[in-house]
């Protein structure tokens, strides 16, 4: 459901659930970027418990971008996208778009009608992509405080706003 031509490269891409053996390759991506660093092991519990709720994008056997994320137990209408990756030289093509749209299109999200993120104020690809999210499904983006700065330990980390899009079909 994307509004614009889909580039090339996009059509290059496979989507895909990830097998345990792409958490590495999340990892790497992460730890090359400027993504929150979580453990390898969030990625291998991510690809071997929550599947499903994930995707994997990727130029032949390349991992290129993946998205980690949940149904909360007590909410089953809303995913939860826990991370978005993408490979820093396949970005601005729609693969987070078309991953966000590849996951909602699953069985295992048949009953979801509303996506959340937490992303940082200085996010601006994050805070456009759920933005565009919300227009090409013509429903609303709701922005509200998520964990406030002082809630993270340490210093340096933004607040997070929760971005609640829905409800979509």
């Amino acid at each position: 459901m994307t509004s614009k031509t889909e580039s090339p490269i996009v059509d290059q891409v496979t989507y895909d659930i990830p097998s345990v053996e792409d958490g590495t390759s999340m990892w790497e991506l992460v730890n090359n970027s400027s993504l929150d660093q979580n453990s390898p092991y969030k990625y291998l519990m991510m690809c071997e418990y929550f599947s499903e709720t994930c995707v994997v994008a990727k130029e032949k056997d390349k991992l290129v971008g993946f998205i980690t994320a949940f149904i909360p137990p007590q909410r089953s209408n809303v995913i939860f996208i826990w991370q978005i990756g993408i490979d820093s030289s396949y970005r601005g093509n729609g693969i987070a778009s078309k991953m966000l749209n590849t996951l909602v299109e699953r069985e295992s999200c048949k009953y979801v009608c509303y996506m959340e993120a937490t992303v940082t104020p200085s996010n601006e690809a994050s805070k456009s992509l759920f933005k565009r999210f919300a227009r090409d499904h013509e429903t609303t983006c709701e922005v509200t405080t998520g964990f406030p700065e002082e809630l993270f330990p340490g210093e340096g980390h933004e607040e997070e706003l929760t971005f609640r899009i829905g409800p979509f079909s």
